[in-house]
Protein backbone atom coordinates (compact mmCIF):
# COMPACT_ATOMS: atom_id res chain seq x y z
CA UNK A 1 0.00 0.00 0.00
CA UNK A 2 1.42 3.22 -1.18
CA UNK A 3 1.83 6.21 1.69
CA UNK A 4 -1.05 8.80 -0.04
CA UNK A 5 -0.87 11.62 2.47
CA UNK A 6 1.20 14.14 0.53
CA UNK A 7 -1.59 13.31 -2.05
CA UNK A 8 -3.01 16.58 -1.14
CA UNK A 9 -3.21 20.58 -1.98
CA UNK A 10 -0.50 22.90 -0.57
CA UNK A 11 -3.81 24.72 0.70
CA UNK A 12 -4.74 22.36 2.87
CA UNK A 13 -1.64 22.16 4.86
CA UNK A 14 -1.38 26.09 4.28
CA UNK A 15 -4.30 26.07 6.50
CA UNK A 16 -3.98 23.20 8.80
CA UNK A 17 -0.88 25.28 9.85
CA UNK A 18 -3.39 28.29 10.65
CA UNK A 19 -5.69 26.35 12.08
CA UNK A 20 -3.04 24.78 14.62
CA UNK A 21 -1.18 28.67 15.09
CA UNK A 22 -4.72 30.07 16.14
CA UNK A 23 -5.37 26.74 18.03
CA UNK A 24 -8.50 26.43 16.48
CA UNK A 25 -9.46 22.91 16.04
CA UNK A 26 -13.41 22.47 16.78
CA UNK A 27 -14.86 19.19 15.35
CA UNK A 28 -17.05 20.52 11.64
CA UNK A 29 -18.69 18.78 9.01
CA UNK A 30 -17.77 18.57 5.64
CA UNK A 31 -19.85 17.04 2.81
CA UNK A 32 -18.32 15.68 -0.11
CA UNK A 33 -21.16 15.92 -3.12
CA UNK A 34 -21.61 16.55 -6.83
CA UNK A 35 -23.82 18.92 -8.20
CA UNK A 36 -24.72 17.41 -11.94
CA UNK A 37 -24.63 13.88 -13.24
CA UNK A 38 -22.34 13.33 -15.75
CA UNK A 39 -22.93 12.29 -19.42
CA UNK A 40 -26.42 13.49 -19.56
CA UNK A 41 -27.31 10.90 -17.26
CA UNK A 42 -30.04 10.92 -14.84
CA UNK A 43 -28.20 9.38 -11.94
CA UNK A 44 -24.75 8.62 -11.08
CA UNK A 45 -23.21 5.28 -9.21
CA UNK A 46 -21.15 6.20 -6.45
CA UNK A 47 -17.81 4.56 -6.29
CA UNK A 48 -14.45 4.50 -4.61
CA UNK A 49 -15.63 3.92 -0.97
CA UNK A 50 -12.91 0.97 -0.49
CA UNK A 51 -10.00 3.62 -1.47
CA UNK A 52 -10.89 5.96 0.63
CA UNK A 53 -11.03 3.83 3.23
CA UNK A 54 -7.38 2.36 2.82
CA UNK A 55 -6.59 6.28 2.51
CA UNK A 56 -7.87 7.20 5.92
CA UNK A 57 -6.57 4.03 7.55
CA UNK A 58 -2.70 4.65 6.06
CA UNK A 59 -2.95 8.55 6.79
CA UNK A 60 0.32 9.44 8.56
CA UNK A 61 3.56 11.69 8.14
CA UNK A 62 6.51 9.53 7.66
CA UNK A 63 10.05 10.75 8.50
CA UNK A 64 10.49 11.74 4.35
CA UNK A 65 7.44 13.39 4.44
CA UNK A 66 7.75 16.17 7.30
CA UNK A 67 11.84 16.44 5.97
CA UNK A 68 10.41 17.21 2.16
CA UNK A 69 7.44 19.66 4.10
CA UNK A 70 10.45 21.03 6.02
CA UNK A 71 12.44 21.83 2.97
CA UNK A 72 9.76 23.55 1.28
CA UNK A 73 10.31 26.76 4.21
CA UNK A 74 6.25 26.79 4.80
CA UNK A 75 6.20 25.20 7.65
CA UNK A 76 7.16 25.62 11.48
CA UNK A 77 8.92 23.26 13.58
CA UNK A 78 5.98 22.73 16.13
CA UNK A 79 3.54 22.18 12.52
CA UNK A 80 6.09 19.82 11.92
CA UNK A 81 6.22 17.85 15.35
CA UNK A 82 2.51 18.07 15.62
CA UNK A 83 1.84 16.18 11.92
CA UNK A 84 4.80 13.62 13.05
CA UNK A 85 2.43 12.28 15.42
CA UNK A 86 -0.79 13.16 12.80
CA UNK A 87 -3.87 10.22 12.92
CA UNK A 88 -7.16 10.57 11.75
CA UNK A 89 -9.25 10.48 14.82
CA UNK A 90 -12.95 11.69 13.57
CA UNK A 91 -15.61 10.04 12.23
CA UNK A 92 -16.91 9.17 8.37
CA UNK A 93 -19.76 8.39 7.06
CA UNK A 94 -20.40 7.03 3.19
CA UNK A 95 -23.22 6.28 0.46
CA UNK A 96 -21.81 2.49 0.14
CA UNK A 97 -19.83 1.68 -3.53
CA UNK A 98 -22.39 0.70 -6.35
CA UNK A 99 -25.44 2.52 -4.57
CA UNK A 100 -27.10 5.31 -7.30
CA UNK A 101 -26.69 8.42 -6.15
CA UNK A 102 -28.28 12.24 -7.20
CA UNK A 103 -26.71 15.50 -7.21
CA UNK A 104 -26.23 17.54 -3.97
CA UNK A 105 -26.40 14.98 -1.46
CA UNK A 106 -23.63 13.78 0.36
CA UNK A 107 -21.80 10.77 -0.58
CA UNK A 108 -19.32 10.99 1.87
CA UNK A 109 -19.63 13.38 5.09
CA UNK A 110 -16.76 13.99 7.69
CA UNK A 111 -17.10 14.70 11.35
CA UNK A 112 -13.70 15.50 12.23
CA UNK A 113 -11.59 18.63 13.81
CA UNK A 114 -10.85 21.01 11.22
CA UNK A 115 -7.26 20.51 11.41
CA UNK A 116 -8.34 16.55 9.89
CA UNK A 117 -11.36 17.26 7.85
CA UNK A 118 -9.24 20.10 5.82
CA UNK A 119 -6.10 17.57 4.80
CA UNK A 120 -8.69 14.24 3.46
CA UNK A 121 -10.42 16.83 1.01
CA UNK A 122 -8.13 16.35 -1.91
CA UNK A 123 -7.57 12.48 -1.66
CA UNK A 124 -11.08 11.53 -0.86
CA UNK A 125 -12.50 13.99 -4.47
CA UNK A 126 -9.44 12.40 -5.96
CA UNK A 127 -10.76 9.05 -5.79
CA UNK A 128 -14.35 9.61 -5.51
CA UNK A 129 -14.84 11.89 -8.56
CA UNK A 130 -12.62 9.13 -10.86
CA UNK A 131 -14.38 6.11 -9.88
CA UNK A 132 -18.18 7.19 -10.12
CA UNK A 133 -17.46 9.38 -13.03
CA UNK A 134 -16.58 5.68 -14.50
CA UNK A 135 -18.54 3.44 -12.82
CA UNK A 136 -21.72 6.27 -14.14
CA UNK A 137 -19.79 5.96 -18.09
CA UNK A 138 -20.09 1.94 -17.69
CA UNK A 139 -23.45 2.14 -16.65
CA UNK A 140 -24.63 3.74 -19.48
CA UNK A 141 -22.42 1.35 -22.10
CA UNK A 142 -23.73 -1.56 -20.62
CA UNK A 143 -27.53 -0.19 -20.58
CA UNK A 144 -26.59 0.57 -24.08
CA UNK A 145 -26.07 -3.08 -24.69
CA UNK A 146 -28.95 -4.59 -23.73
CA UNK A 147 -28.03 -7.64 -22.13
CA UNK A 148 -25.00 -8.61 -23.95
CA UNK A 149 -21.34 -8.57 -22.50
CA UNK A 150 -19.33 -5.12 -22.42
CA UNK A 151 -15.67 -6.35 -21.55
CA UNK A 152 -13.72 -3.18 -20.58
CA UNK A 153 -10.49 -2.80 -22.91
CA UNK A 154 -9.19 0.51 -21.79
CA UNK A 155 -5.91 0.50 -20.31
CA UNK A 156 -3.67 1.74 -22.92
CA UNK A 157 -5.44 4.79 -23.73
CA UNK A 158 -6.10 5.37 -19.96
CA UNK A 159 -4.65 8.33 -18.23
CA UNK A 160 -2.10 6.70 -16.67
CA UNK A 161 -1.80 3.37 -14.71
CA UNK A 162 -4.46 3.94 -11.60
CA UNK A 163 -6.99 5.63 -14.02
CA UNK A 164 -6.54 2.29 -15.56
CA UNK A 165 -6.74 -0.18 -12.66
CA UNK A 166 -9.48 2.08 -10.30
CA UNK A 167 -11.58 2.57 -13.51
CA UNK A 168 -11.33 -1.76 -14.29
CA UNK A 169 -12.96 -1.55 -10.78
CA UNK A 170 -15.55 0.93 -11.21
CA UNK A 171 -17.01 -0.01 -14.79
CA UNK A 172 -17.36 -3.87 -13.79
CA UNK A 173 -18.81 -2.64 -10.57
CA UNK A 174 -20.98 -0.97 -13.00
CA UNK A 175 -21.92 -4.17 -14.51
CA UNK A 176 -18.96 -4.85 -17.39
CA UNK A 177 -18.59 -8.96 -17.19
CA UNK A 178 -14.52 -7.93 -17.22
CA UNK A 179 -11.55 -6.06 -17.75
CA UNK A 180 -8.52 -6.87 -20.15
CA UNK A 181 -6.39 -5.37 -17.32
CA UNK A 182 -4.59 -8.21 -15.55
CA UNK A 183 -2.91 -6.09 -12.59
CA UNK A 184 -6.73 -5.07 -11.95
CA UNK A 185 -7.97 -8.85 -12.05
CA UNK A 186 -5.57 -9.43 -9.83
CA UNK A 187 -5.89 -6.81 -7.49
CA UNK A 188 -9.70 -6.94 -7.09
CA UNK A 189 -10.47 -10.80 -8.14
CA UNK A 190 -12.34 -9.50 -11.05
CA UNK A 191 -12.73 -11.55 -14.31
CA UNK A 192 -10.02 -10.43 -17.41
CA UNK A 193 -10.57 -11.10 -20.45
CA UNK A 194 -8.93 -10.70 -24.40
CA UNK A 195 -8.35 -12.16 -27.77
CA UNK A 196 -5.33 -11.30 -29.59
CA UNK A 197 -3.65 -8.68 -31.76
CA UNK A 198 -3.20 -8.06 -34.89
CA UNK A 199 0.37 -8.73 -34.87
CA UNK A 200 -0.50 -12.42 -34.16
CA UNK A 201 -1.82 -13.06 -37.12
CA UNK A 202 0.79 -10.75 -38.93
CA UNK A 203 3.96 -12.78 -37.31
CA UNK A 204 2.50 -15.79 -38.95
CA UNK A 205 3.03 -16.89 -43.14
CA UNK A 206 -0.82 -16.66 -43.20
CA UNK A 207 -4.16 -16.29 -41.53
CA UNK A 208 -5.27 -19.72 -41.68
CA UNK A 209 -2.05 -21.10 -39.81
CA UNK A 210 -2.21 -18.32 -37.04
CA UNK A 211 -5.68 -19.16 -36.62
CA UNK A 212 -5.15 -22.82 -35.70
CA UNK A 213 -1.93 -22.00 -33.83
CA UNK A 214 -4.38 -19.80 -31.70
CA UNK A 215 -7.33 -22.37 -31.04
CA UNK A 216 -4.34 -25.09 -30.16
CA UNK A 217 -3.36 -22.81 -27.57
CA UNK A 218 -6.88 -21.85 -26.35
CA UNK A 219 -9.56 -24.42 -27.43
CA UNK A 220 -11.71 -23.11 -24.83
CA UNK A 221 -11.53 -19.69 -25.52
CA UNK A 222 -10.59 -19.57 -29.00
CA UNK A 223 -12.03 -15.68 -30.11
CA UNK A 224 -10.19 -14.89 -33.33
CA UNK A 225 -9.73 -11.46 -35.02
CA UNK A 226 -10.92 -11.73 -38.38
CA UNK A 227 -10.30 -8.33 -40.00
CA UNK A 228 -6.87 -7.61 -40.48
CA UNK A 229 -6.49 -8.62 -44.07
CA UNK A 230 -10.39 -8.69 -45.69
CA UNK A 231 -13.10 -9.38 -42.86
CA UNK A 232 -15.16 -11.70 -45.03
CA UNK A 233 -13.40 -12.96 -47.86
CA UNK A 234 -10.63 -13.98 -45.73
CA UNK A 235 -10.85 -13.52 -42.08
CA UNK A 236 -14.25 -14.90 -41.57
CA UNK A 237 -13.90 -18.16 -43.88
CA UNK A 238 -10.61 -19.53 -42.34
CA UNK A 239 -12.14 -19.00 -38.62
CA UNK A 240 -15.22 -21.12 -39.94
CA UNK A 241 -12.22 -23.78 -41.37
CA UNK A 242 -10.43 -23.80 -37.96
CA UNK A 243 -13.66 -24.34 -36.11
CA UNK A 244 -14.84 -27.12 -38.57
CA UNK A 245 -11.42 -28.95 -37.60
CA UNK A 246 -11.98 -28.40 -34.16
CA UNK A 247 -15.38 -29.72 -34.51
CA UNK A 248 -14.17 -32.67 -36.34
CA UNK A 249 -11.21 -33.42 -34.11
CA UNK A 250 -14.28 -33.87 -31.13
CA UNK A 251 -12.98 -30.93 -29.63
CA UNK A 252 -16.17 -29.06 -27.61
CA UNK A 253 -16.68 -25.64 -29.08
CA UNK A 254 -16.99 -23.01 -26.27
CA UNK A 255 -16.49 -19.50 -25.84
CA UNK A 256 -15.82 -19.82 -29.42
CA UNK A 257 -16.23 -17.20 -32.82
CA UNK A 258 -14.73 -14.06 -34.08
CA UNK A 259 -14.15 -10.48 -33.24
CA UNK A 260 -14.07 -7.50 -35.69
CA UNK A 261 -12.42 -4.43 -34.94
CA UNK A 262 -12.98 -2.13 -38.06
CA UNK A 263 -15.16 -1.46 -40.89
CA UNK A 264 -19.05 -1.23 -41.10
CA UNK A 265 -19.56 -3.80 -38.14
CA UNK A 266 -23.19 -3.68 -38.35
CA UNK A 267 -23.15 -4.61 -42.09
CA UNK A 268 -19.96 -7.19 -41.35
CA UNK A 269 -21.77 -8.49 -38.57
CA UNK A 270 -24.88 -9.44 -40.38
CA UNK A 271 -23.08 -11.04 -43.30
CA UNK A 272 -20.54 -13.13 -40.68
CA UNK A 273 -23.59 -14.40 -38.74
CA UNK A 274 -25.05 -15.77 -41.99
CA UNK A 275 -21.47 -17.19 -42.99
CA UNK A 276 -21.28 -18.70 -39.46
CA UNK A 277 -24.90 -20.22 -39.42
CA UNK A 278 -24.78 -21.66 -42.91
CA UNK A 279 -21.55 -23.66 -41.27
CA UNK A 280 -23.43 -25.23 -38.67
CA UNK A 281 -22.16 -22.75 -35.93
CA UNK A 282 -24.75 -20.75 -34.69
CA UNK A 283 -23.84 -20.22 -31.25
CA UNK A 284 -20.31 -18.80 -32.05
CA UNK A 285 -19.50 -15.57 -30.93
CA UNK A 286 -19.26 -12.01 -32.49
CA UNK A 287 -17.70 -9.87 -31.10
CA UNK A 288 -16.93 -6.01 -31.89
CA UNK A 289 -14.49 -3.52 -30.86
CA UNK A 290 -13.34 -0.35 -32.46
CA UNK A 291 -13.43 2.77 -30.44
CA UNK A 292 -17.09 2.21 -29.39
CA UNK A 293 -19.53 3.91 -26.72
CA UNK A 294 -22.86 4.23 -25.47
CA UNK A 295 -24.52 5.83 -28.60
CA UNK A 296 -22.54 3.95 -31.03
CA UNK A 297 -23.26 0.68 -29.64
CA UNK A 298 -26.65 1.74 -29.37
CA UNK A 299 -27.08 2.36 -32.77
CA UNK A 300 -25.59 -0.89 -33.78
CA UNK A 301 -27.85 -2.73 -31.67
CA UNK A 302 -30.50 -0.38 -33.97
CA UNK A 303 -29.70 -1.37 -37.12
CA UNK A 304 -29.90 -5.21 -36.49
CA UNK A 305 -26.32 -5.36 -35.69
CA UNK A 306 -25.30 -9.53 -34.89
CA UNK A 307 -22.71 -8.43 -32.20
CA UNK A 308 -23.61 -10.04 -28.90
CA UNK A 309 -20.15 -9.31 -26.78
CA UNK A 310 -18.23 -5.92 -27.00
CA UNK A 311 -14.88 -4.84 -26.41
CA UNK A 312 -14.94 -1.31 -25.14
CA UNK A 313 -11.88 0.75 -24.63
CA UNK A 314 -11.04 4.49 -24.95
CA UNK A 315 -14.32 6.16 -24.74
CA UNK A 316 -15.06 4.46 -21.52
CA UNK A 317 -11.85 4.29 -19.41
CA UNK A 318 -11.59 8.33 -20.20
CA UNK A 319 -15.18 9.03 -20.18
CA UNK A 320 -14.28 10.62 -23.30
CA UNK A 321 -17.49 13.16 -23.40
CA UNK A 322 -17.68 14.13 -19.86
CA UNK A 323 -13.86 13.98 -18.60
CA UNK A 324 -14.95 15.15 -14.82
CA UNK A 325 -17.07 14.50 -12.50
CA UNK A 326 -17.19 17.78 -10.52
CA UNK A 327 -17.40 16.57 -6.79
CA UNK A 328 -16.66 19.22 -4.27
CA UNK A 329 -16.26 19.62 -0.81
CA UNK A 330 -17.86 22.05 1.39
CA UNK A 331 -18.33 23.13 5.28
CA UNK A 332 -21.32 22.28 6.58
CA UNK A 333 -21.46 23.00 10.59
CA UNK A 334 -19.13 23.89 12.74
CA UNK A 335 -19.58 22.42 16.53
CA UNK A 336 -20.29 24.84 19.45
CA UNK A 337 -17.74 24.17 22.07
CA UNK A 338 -20.03 24.94 25.02
CA UNK A 339 -23.04 23.18 23.43
CA UNK A 340 -21.61 20.29 21.45
CA UNK A 341 -24.24 21.32 18.63
CA UNK A 342 -23.49 22.18 15.40
CA UNK A 343 -23.94 25.43 14.38
CA UNK A 344 -25.04 25.18 10.56
CA UNK A 345 -22.67 26.87 7.79
CA UNK A 346 -23.83 27.71 4.35
CA UNK A 347 -22.04 29.17 0.96
CA UNK A 348 -23.48 31.52 -0.62
CA UNK A 349 -23.56 31.87 -4.51
CA UNK A 350 -24.89 34.27 -7.32
CA UNK A 351 -25.19 30.84 -9.03
CA UNK A 352 -27.98 29.51 -7.26
CA UNK A 353 -27.03 25.53 -7.75
CA UNK A 354 -23.62 26.64 -5.82
CA UNK A 355 -25.16 27.67 -2.59
CA UNK A 356 -24.52 24.38 -0.21
CA UNK A 357 -27.26 22.88 1.94
CA UNK A 358 -26.33 23.59 5.35
CA UNK A 359 -26.51 21.35 9.05
CA UNK A 360 -25.06 17.80 9.69
CA UNK A 361 -27.13 15.92 7.56
CA UNK A 362 -28.15 12.43 6.74
CA UNK A 363 -30.22 10.73 3.23
CA UNK A 364 -33.27 9.05 3.32
CA UNK A 365 -34.18 7.00 -0.12
CA UNK A 366 -37.98 6.52 -0.77
CA UNK A 367 -39.44 4.38 -2.58
CA UNK A 368 -42.60 2.79 -3.59
CA UNK A 369 -43.94 -0.22 -2.61
CA UNK A 370 -42.73 -1.86 -6.04
CA UNK A 371 -39.72 -0.66 -4.46
CA UNK A 372 -39.05 1.74 -7.46
CA UNK A 373 -37.25 5.00 -6.23
CA UNK A 374 -39.88 7.99 -6.14
CA UNK A 375 -37.55 10.43 -4.59
CA UNK A 376 -34.03 11.15 -2.18
CA UNK A 377 -34.73 13.15 0.76
CA UNK A 378 -31.63 15.60 2.57
CA UNK A 379 -32.88 15.60 6.16
CA UNK A 380 -30.89 16.77 9.55
CA UNK A 381 -28.46 13.65 10.62
CA UNK A 382 -30.83 13.63 14.15
CA UNK A 383 -34.46 13.55 12.17
CA UNK A 384 -36.12 9.55 11.75
CA UNK A 385 -38.60 8.70 9.28
CA UNK A 386 -41.03 5.48 9.28
CA UNK A 387 -43.92 4.53 6.40
CA UNK A 388 -46.15 4.54 9.41
CA UNK A 389 -46.13 8.28 9.27
CA UNK A 390 -47.90 10.36 5.97
CA UNK A 391 -44.68 12.44 4.28
CA UNK A 392 -44.97 15.41 2.34
CA UNK A 393 -41.84 16.08 -0.27
CA UNK A 394 -41.51 19.18 -1.61
CA UNK A 395 -39.25 20.56 -4.32
CA UNK A 396 -36.73 22.85 -2.39
CA UNK A 397 -36.28 25.15 -5.37
CA UNK A 398 -39.97 25.52 -7.07
CA UNK A 399 -41.70 24.67 -3.25
CA UNK A 400 -45.55 24.46 -5.13
CA UNK A 401 -44.58 20.94 -6.56
CA UNK A 402 -45.52 18.42 -3.92
CA UNK A 403 -45.90 14.66 -3.49
CA UNK A 404 -48.27 13.54 -0.63
CA UNK A 405 -47.44 9.83 0.72
CA UNK A 406 -49.91 8.39 3.20
CA UNK A 407 -48.68 6.29 5.79
CA UNK A 408 -47.81 2.42 4.48
CA UNK A 409 -47.77 3.78 0.72
CA UNK A 410 -44.01 4.08 0.92
CA UNK A 411 -40.99 2.80 2.46
CA UNK A 412 -37.82 4.60 3.62
CA UNK A 413 -33.92 3.47 4.27
CA UNK A 414 -31.24 5.74 5.40
CA UNK A 415 -28.26 5.54 2.76
CA UNK A 416 -25.61 7.00 4.64
CA UNK A 417 -23.70 4.61 6.87
CA UNK A 418 -20.82 5.00 9.37
CA UNK A 419 -17.50 4.11 7.72
CA UNK A 420 -14.94 5.44 10.09
CA UNK A 421 -16.00 6.41 14.18
CA UNK A 422 -13.26 8.35 16.31
CA UNK A 423 -11.03 7.15 13.95
CA UNK A 424 -11.42 3.56 13.76
CA UNK A 425 -12.76 1.90 11.03
CA UNK A 426 -16.37 0.25 11.72
CA UNK A 427 -17.54 -0.94 7.66
CA UNK A 428 -16.04 -3.67 6.07
CA UNK A 429 -15.98 -2.99 2.25
CA UNK A 430 -17.30 -5.98 0.26
CA UNK A 431 -15.95 -7.48 -2.50
CA UNK A 432 -15.74 -6.22 -5.81
CA UNK A 433 -18.06 -8.62 -7.68
CA UNK A 434 -20.41 -8.43 -4.56
CA UNK A 435 -20.73 -4.72 -5.03
CA UNK A 436 -21.46 -5.73 -8.43
CA UNK A 437 -24.35 -7.57 -8.13
CA UNK A 438 -25.34 -4.17 -5.52
CA UNK A 439 -25.48 -1.99 -8.00
CA UNK A 440 -27.57 -4.54 -10.34
CA UNK A 441 -30.41 -4.57 -7.41
CA UNK A 442 -29.85 -0.43 -7.28
CA UNK A 443 -30.38 -0.25 -10.74
CA UNK A 444 -33.52 -2.29 -10.38
CA UNK A 445 -34.98 0.38 -8.37
CA UNK A 446 -35.10 2.98 -10.81
CA UNK A 447 -37.62 3.75 -13.68
CA UNK A 448 -36.90 2.83 -17.10
CA UNK A 449 -37.71 6.80 -17.75
CA UNK A 450 -34.50 7.38 -15.42
CA UNK A 451 -32.53 4.80 -17.60
CA UNK A 452 -32.92 6.09 -21.22
CA UNK A 453 -29.07 7.40 -22.86
CA UNK A 454 -31.01 10.71 -24.00
CA UNK A 455 -33.43 12.71 -21.99
CA UNK A 456 -33.91 10.90 -18.90
CA UNK A 457 -36.44 11.54 -16.08
CA UNK A 458 -34.53 12.65 -13.35
CA UNK A 459 -35.13 12.20 -9.86
CA UNK A 460 -36.61 14.47 -7.48
CA UNK A 461 -34.14 15.28 -4.61
CA UNK A 462 -35.68 17.29 -1.84
CA UNK A 463 -35.13 18.45 1.78
CA UNK A 464 -36.78 18.16 4.82
CA UNK A 465 -38.90 20.59 6.40
CA UNK A 466 -36.32 21.11 9.00
CA UNK A 467 -33.49 21.66 6.97
CA UNK A 468 -35.27 23.69 4.62
CA UNK A 469 -36.46 25.98 7.59
CA UNK A 470 -32.68 26.18 8.48
CA UNK A 471 -31.42 26.85 5.10
CA UNK A 472 -34.60 29.84 4.48
CA UNK A 473 -32.92 31.11 7.44
CA UNK A 474 -29.83 31.40 6.98
CA UNK A 475 -30.35 33.05 3.50
CA UNK A 476 -32.60 35.69 5.34
CA UNK A 477 -30.31 36.65 7.75
CA UNK A 478 -27.33 37.28 5.33
CA UNK A 479 -30.26 39.26 3.27
CA UNK A 480 -30.77 41.24 6.05
CA UNK A 481 -27.33 42.22 7.02
CA UNK A 482 -26.82 42.71 3.56
CA UNK A 483 -29.81 45.44 3.38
Amino acid sequence: MRNLTLLTDLYELTMMQGYFKNKTNETVVFDAFYRKNPCGNAFSVCCGLEQVIDYIKDLHFSKEDVDYLRETQLFDEDFLEYLSNFKFSGDIYAIPEGTVVFPREPLVKVVAPIMEAQLVETAILNIINHQSLIATKAERVVYAAQGDGIMEFGLRRAQGPDAGIYGARAAVIAGCVGTSNVLAGQMFDIPIKGTHAHSWIMSFPDEYTAFKKYSELYPGACLLLVDTYDTLKSGVPNAIRVFTEMREAGIPLKNYGIRLDSGDLAYLSKKARKMLDAAGFTDAIISASSDLDEYLIDSLKTQGAKITSWGVGTNLITASDNPAFGGVYKLAAVMDEKTGEFIPKIKLSENSEKITNPGNKTVFRIYDLDGKIKADLIALADETYTNDQPLLLFDPVETWKKTYLKAGEYTVREILVPVFKNGECVYESPKTMDIQKYCKQELNTLWEESLRLVNPHEVHVDLSDKLYTIKKQLLDNYNKIEQ
